[in-house]
């Protein structure tokens, strides 16, 4: 989308869509989230929302997409070379603020908020219905604490209001397909296809942003 109208406008466009793919996502995982974990992660979240919100205007949403895209390359490639294994510890809690926070601030500015949390989380080899489920709630509440400032910035129109009810029936299809896999997903696969998705992932941001 961000190939075919501003960084501010497509962020803007995808709000309705991401709400009411969270309220799907958070009412098909209810019962699997990791409730101690998201303690830790959602106020640190929000710090970075916050971040985003008073520099939004002083940034390039495509450089720090970019930025974020060779964070998920390198983050990739040293999980490629030094896979993680079984009883290794968890990631310091300091390394999971800083890449929560920046979770939060790259959520807001380019919705690109995948890659640093997923940094921190995959490590801790989750089930794929907690990891899931976390994420669920996670990035509902950050996509909520977003509407107001995105309001405040001037990004909520009617233009971009229409256009994501557009788009919108086509949303409860993905979470739909996603939930069926998450529930009969064997772990090694899920964590395959999530290197995968940073992989292509981390290149798109970086062709957006440098390219």
């Amino acid at each position: 989308m961000a190939l075919a109208v501003t960084v501010p406008q497509a962020a803007a466009i995808l709000m309705p869509i991401l709400l009411v793919m969270d309220i799907m996502g958070l009412a098909a995982y209810r019962k699997h989230f990791d409730w101690k974990l998201l303690r830790f992660l959602i106020p640190l979240g929000l710090v970075g929302t916050v971040i985003g919100t008073l520099s939004f205007r002083l940034l390039d949403a495509r450089l720090v997409a970019g930025i974020v895209g060779l964070f998920t390359l390198a983050f990739w490639r040293s999980a490629l070379l030094f896979p993680p294994r079984a009883d290794s510890p968890p990631p310091p809690k300091w390394v999971g603020a800083v890449l929560t926070a920046t979770s939060g601030f790259t959520s807001f500015v380019a919705h690109a908020g995948g890659p640093p949390i997923n940094a921190y989380l995959i490590p801790m080899r989750l089930p794929p219905l907690a990891f899931t489920a976390s994420m669920a709630v996670f990035f509902a509440v950050l996509n909520l604490s977003k509407w107001i400032p995105y309001a405040w910035l001037g990004l909520l129109d009617m233009r971009n209001m229409a256009t994501s009810m557009a788009l919108m029936p086509f949303a409860p299809i993905g979470v739909v397909v996603g939930v069926k896999l998450a529930h009969r997903i064997q772990p090694l696969l899920f964590y395959r296809l999530i290197y995968l998705g940073m992989l292509l992932t981390g290149l798109k941001l970086v062709y957006d942003g440098f390219l």
